[in-house]
């Protein structure tokens, strides 16, 4: 299929992109850890680059060294020290026909403060001790993020820590914003022109290294929107109050930019033109549409060269980087919204995953440039696929949020995002693209068709070797087949499709309903066995759990067991525990949740859990944390609480979503046996599909 309007090309000013297809800015921990671009960085963009996208727009780069530092390892544009590295990473770029803006940013608000204070220590100690990174990290790796909910620590912090600079003192702490108990400060009128200034000298260092354009990040709830929305910005000066006034920062920033830099240099804003506070139970508050459309013509009349509209701030972080349960193209409104008002181009961000749809919506006149930042994280060939008529060859994002969750993770460890999808992103000047042929069709067996399973098999097969799987079931998947199962979980079922089709692409053979033993396996005189025998949910001893009426998520998840108009307790609330409960709701069930922990979801994600709680919310289902599970009678449950209370818990069926165990029973029967045994995925240990995926990866590039 041919996407004629996709693969067109159109100015941004004076910047001819060769298609509408943008990288849209994402942290990805690559820098250096002083803000310098590094080869692992410029590797990262070259191979979207060379992958055929047309503009990419660097990670956001800080403009000052002192209250705008927000991380370890993330871009910085505040020296001319930091002009020779991202010139080599704009060249490499450039060789591939593709253009690259710089993102600037301030934090404001959405930080925390232990990064300002301690960063020019940390700088400083570094130049000093070259290996001081590596203690640092290995320190600060034991940060428990929970810590900062703590009294005593956000007493400390706020005694003896740098305060955070916003438009007024209205700290992050909504919802699931990982941001709170941060001191926060109004910035003075001298602080704000100081900002200004250093916006303008960061562009023109962006410039001098050949960038092709800047973008002013005035989106996700970072400094400048602050001074943008009604809810953050509670000044009383010039620049607060009126839109013309909550406004003026970001048209004096571009002022500056233009006199730096010219008019001939694009200027693109990424802006938030609705922050969705409604969605979390705060209506009228912040942004709006309607305002949000008025800044865009604004900004068109200040002279910026294009728009990359955008939505939400950390307080309402699903509405920017949605999880799994929100519809592509779901806020495509917001795009034809300003490009109905405004004549300069419309880039916009519309949970898109296929060309079909981002041909449909540049038709249909929603925007005129695909913005996607985590689809180049699964696929960075999704360009180059797109335009030689693959569709089904790209690797579709499936918005599980690993890469946010890894993002957050990795900050205060040292090591780069991670995709679920990808085990390759972010590590490409690690693992090259394609791997030597050298299999030589040596026979390998692999046991079980799930995650781990299928990308041995793909991996291997692109090796040369001779790769068979073996399957129990009828269809391929593994667990991934149960994760699909509940509601708005159809997203997975692109993983099956993308890695079976892959796997058969390279040549893997995929065999099913064959329950694998050691004989068969030796039949076929491997020279390599995978284990991918996967996992199943753990089914613990506790007194009364031999009841019919009892039983793990897997027959409600498989379809084997429905039923409606019950009483449904589940006993554990991690994501497999909500995401059942929530299909039986559907179901037409009332359901209880019972979790020993002090809080519903301990250890989730929490974008991810509270996308489904809000649901079962609405659903009447009842929550029940701090509870232990004693005993389960005749249509009864038996708990203990926390203060040593016992309750009982009237309930027609339990389901038990406590744990997944290993499927390990074939290693021991295959141990010893054969020389070269690898278990992987859920048969080593039970985890995500970033575990699987990347546990496979990694021993299917390293078989020798």
């Amino acid at each position: 299929m041919e996407y004629p309007k996709l693969f067109s090309p159109m100015n941004i000013g004076s910047v001819q992109i060769k298609n509408r297809l943008v990288m849209t800015a994402m942290c990805v921990g690559l820098a250096r850890h002083d803000g310098a671009v590094s080869d692992a960085l410029a590797a990262y963009y070259e191979e979207r680059a060379a992958g055929g996208t047309g503009l990419i727009i660097t990670e956001c780069s800080r403009v000052n060294e002192t209250d705008a530092v927000a991380y370890p390892s993330m871009l910085s544009m505040s020296h001319d020290r930091y002009i020779e590295p991202l010139r080599k990473a704009v060249e490499r770029v450039h060789a591939h026909g593709t253009r690259m803006f710089v993102q600037l940013y301030h934090p404001g608000r959405q930080n925390v403060v232990i990064f300002p204070t301690v960063w020019q220590f940390n700088e400083r100690m570094a130049r000093v001790f070259p290996s001081y990174w590596d203690l640092y990290f290995k320190v600060a790796g034991k940060f428990d993020a929970s810590a900062i909910d703590d009294p005593k620590t956000a007493k400390r912090m706020k005694k003896y820590m740098k305060p955070l600079l916003a438009p007024s003192a209205v700290p992050c702490g909504l919802a699931d914003n990982p941001i709170r108990n941060q001191k926060t400060v109004p910035m003075t009128i001298s602080q704000i022109k100081t900002l200004i200034g250093q916006f303008r000298a960061a562009a023109g260092r962006a410039k001098k290294a050949g960038a092709d354009g800047v973008e002013l990040h005035a989106a996700h709830g970072y400094l400048i929107q602050q001074f943008l929305s009604s809810y953050t910005n509670r000044r009383e000066d010039e620049y607060g109050g009126s839109l013309e006034n909550r406004m003026r920062l970001l048209k004096e920033i571009i002022e500056g930019v233009r006199e730096e830099c010219g008019s001939d240099f694009p200027i693109s804003v990424r802006l938030s033109v609705e922050e969705f506070y409604d969605m979390i139970g705060y209506p009228g508050q912040g942004i709006l549409l309607d305002e949000g459309v008025a800044m865009a013509k604004m900004l068109e009349s200040f002279g910026v060269d294009v728009l990359n509209v955008s939505s939400g701030s950390y307080d309402t972080a699903q509405t920017s980087c949605e999880p799994i349960s929100f519809p592509p193209g779901w806020r495509k409104y917001l795009a034809k919204a300003v490009k109905e008002q405004v004549k300069i181009p419309v880039i916009a961000a519309n949970l898109i995953r296929t060309p079909e749809q981002a041909e449909e919506q540049l038709t249909e006149g929603t925007q005129d440039f695909i913005a996607m930042g985590r689809s180049y994280l699964s696929d960075p060939e999704w360009a180059k696929k797109a335009m030689e008529g693959r569709s089904e060859d790209i690797n579709r994002c499936i918005c599980c949020l690993r890469c946010m969750e890894a993002f957050q993770e990795n900050i205060m460890n040292g090591r780069p995002v991670e995709c679920a999808v990808n085990p390759r992103a972010c590590r490409e000047s690690i693992y090259s693209h394609t791997s030597p042929r050298d299999g030589r069709q040596r026979p390998v067996v692999i046991v079980g068709a799930g995650p781990a399973g299928l990308t041995a098999a793909r991996e291997l097969a692109a090796r040369d070797f001779k790769v068979t799987v073996l399957e129990r079931g009828s269809a391929p998947g593994g667990q991934l087949i149960l994760a699909k199962a509940p509601p708005l979980k159809e997203k997975i079922g692109w993983l099956i499709e993308y890695l079976t089709h892959q796997a058969i692409r390279q040549g893997a053979d995929i065999q099913y309903n064959i329950n694998a033993d050691r004989e068969i396996i030796d039949s076929f005189h491997p020279y390599a066995v995978f284990l991918a025998t996967g996992g199943e949910a753990a089914a613990p001893r506790i007194p009364g759990s031999e009841s019919d009426a009892v039983m793990t998520v897997t027959p409600i998840l498989t379809g084997e067991r429905k039923y409606s108009g019950r009483e449904i307790a589940v006993v554990g609330s991690g994501m497999t525990g909500l995401e059942t409960a929530e299909l039986l709701v559907d179901q037409g069930n009332t359901v209880t949740i019972i979790e020993m922990a002090d809080k519903i979801a301990p250890g989730a994600y929490p974008v991810n859990s509270s996308d489904v709680i809000e649901r079962l919310k609405k659903g009447r289902v009842r929550f029940l944390p701090g509870r232990k599970l004693e005993r389960i009678g005749s249509g009864m449950l038996y708990l203990t609480r926390k203060d040593g209370v016992s309750e009982e818990i009237r309930t027609d069926v339990t389901v038990l979503a406590i744990g997944v165990r290993s499927n390990n029973a074939l290693e021991k029967d295959c141990d010893g046996h054969f020389p070269r045994l690898y278990p992987i995925g859920d048969a080593v240990k039970p985890g995500r599909i970033s575990n699987a995926t990347g546990s496979a990866f990694l021993l299917a590039r390293g078989l020798q």
